[in-house]
């Protein structure tokens, strides 16, 4: 990406945060527009995204993930599954350097892309899984599971719920209201919360899943 238009960019994205009303300084938005402009370049070659255009790409990866944040700001260790390109694992590390974050995902590219960005970016609380959740090991239960277009919810808590702490919870980011799969939950989970999300840009329905163990 050219320097202009990295300008250009940088401008969306940090109106975008203010509208989000997300306390982010010029590093942590410097540190968005180059894992943007790795993901752009990286693209180009191992088709980590649909999306193309970098301006789309502020609008529908960065910012529809950031527009989730403020339901990690207490999390002090995320995993997030079905990571792809990182989205929302990336920019939930950027924003909480203090959480550490995990993601993982079968597709071996995608967390060569992601070990590449942890390193660039120098993200330290970042840890890269490549396989499935359901025969992932960790020594430290994480206190949220999220993701973000990976499957649906039944699937998404049947496989990824040995990895939970005592009293955590799944966040899930779809779309519409996914009436449907909250039904569809498991026997021992209920939604306990459903939160619609605006995206700054996007004419777009988003919502998050908040998704707890029912007491016995």
């Amino acid at each position: 990406m050219i320097h202009v238009e990295q300008a250009q960019l940088r401008s969306m994205l940090q109106s975008g945060v203010e509208e989000l009303a997300l306390d982010l300084n010029n590093d942590q938005i410097d540190n968005m527009i180059a894992y943007l402009s790795l993901l752009s370049k990286w693209n180009s070659v191992y088709n980590l995204t649909a999306i193309r255009d970098p301006k789309d790409m502020v609008r529908q990866h960065l910012l529809d993930s950031l527009s989730a944040a403020p339901a990690f700001k207490d999390a002090k260790n995320i995993l997030d599954v079905g990571a792809g390109g990182g989205l929302p694992g990336m920019m939930l590390a950027i924003t909480y350097p203090q959480a550490k974050v995990s993601m993982i995902d079968t597709v071996s590219k995608k967390t060569a892309f992601l070990t590449q960005a942890k390193t660039e970016l120098g993200l330290k609380n970042v840890t890269v899984h490549t396989g499935r959740v359901e025969a992932l090991q960790v020594k430290e239960a994480f206190d949220v599971i999220t993701s973000r277009a990976f499957s649906e919810l039944a699937n998404f808590v049947n496989w990824s719920g040995h990895l939970l702490a005592e009293g955590g919870q799944f966040i899930a980011m779809k779309g519409v209201e996914p009436k449907q799969e909250i039904d569809s939950l498991p026997a021992g989970w209920h939604v306990d919360k459903l939160q619609a999300l605006t995206v700054p840009g996007l004419q777009a329905e988003r919502h998050l899943v908040f998704i707890k163990k029912t007491q016995a």
